[in-house]
């Protein structure tokens, strides 16, 4: 038998058992011939937790065999231990620590069925779109039972940080369904995506007035990004760091884009259009982006009218 078992107050409890006796085959028939003595409590409460060991008898005064605990102890008892509450599911790897974007991960959830009639059923909640799941109940080394759910997925730069939570719950007769989960967070190393400019701008602006663009990403690992601005029309970039500033004039004209670099690669961002129209000395900045083939331009200008 197993050490220790762990039941359920309301639950049942299996205790898998099996027993070892010489020439004994002509004292019995039926099951007992699989030295089988695996056993089934029902209704456990508190006061079930004990210390309990196996008796054969056949009657009457045929075959009496107690295995008694006190020599061997590990081997011929059983230790039952019922709670209220049962024992979170367990969760492996509990540290994923860092999976490579588009990678094949697995994650295994396991959780204990000391009363194999009633398992606990085990679910997945904020798994990513590509998850595969497969549950069933299985054997454990020492004969118990345990529910085990396995989740494979491809990791997506989308899933970073986000906490994977397994969940299991008993059914009990004497009270609510107890529920317990385990939560792991999924850490993606990913090269930057979603690259693009933003203005601080979104209302005219007087003349010299500072414009500052700045380049946003997403990205894993974030720490040491470089970033790195271009001007389209110069060969070598004009910038480095994750803002910009320009003033308003007609020098700073022109489409502007960034580039997002770490470790594992690089993005550029679509271009930024700036320009400052101007006249008789007034300027005033226009920013226009440019994003797959759209063109959105907002034209500040300043008219004026002349009459004779």
């Amino acid at each position: 038998m197993p050490e220790t078992v762990t039941a359920l107050t309301g639950s049942c409890v299996q205790i898998p058992c099996t027993f070892t006796v010489s020439n004994f085959e002509d004292k019995m028939t039926g099951n007992l011939s699989e030295r089988n003595c695996t056993t089934v409590f029902y209704n456990i409460m508190m006061n079930h937790s004990d210390l309990f060991y196996f008796r054969l008898e056949m009657e009457p005064n045929v075959f009496i065999a107690t295995f008694n605990p006190v020599t061997d102890h590990s081997k011929k008892t059983v230790r039952i231990t019922v709670k209220d509450f049962p024992q979170p599911p367990e969760l492996k790897p509990t540290d994923l620590k860092e999976v490579m974007e588009n990678t094949t991960v697995s994650l295994s959830c396991s959780a204990e069925a000391p009363c194999p009639k009633q398992p606990p059923t085990i679910s997945w909640s904020n798994i990513p779109e590509s998850a595969h799941i497969t549950t069933q109940l299985q054997e454990i080394p020492n004969k118990t039972q345990s529910v085990f759910s396995h989740m494979t997925f491809k990791a997506s730069y989308m899933d970073h940080r986000k906490n994977i939570s397994c969940t299991a719950t008993y059914p009990r007769k004497t009270s609510e369904d107890s529920t317990v989960e385990t939560t792991v967070m999924l850490q993606v190393l990913f090269s930057p995506k979603e690259t693009r400019i933003t203005v601080d701008q979104s209302a005219s602006v007087s003349v010299n007035t500072n414009v500052t663009l700045t380049c946003k990403s997403k990205a894993s690992p974030s720490r040491e990004m470089n970033y790195t601005w271009y001007k389209r029309g110069q060969e070598i970039s004009i910038a480095q760091g994750k803002q910009i500033t320009f003033t308003g004039t007609q020098n700073n004209t022109g489409w502007y884009s960034c580039t997002a670099q770490n470790k594992l690669g690089k993005q550029s961002s679509a271009e930024i259009q700036l320009t400052v129209e101007g006249q008789d000395g007034h300027f005033m900045p226009l920013i226009a982006g440019c994003v797959g083939g759209i063109v959105a331009v907002l034209t500040l200008s300043a008219l004026g009218f002349c009459a004779r």
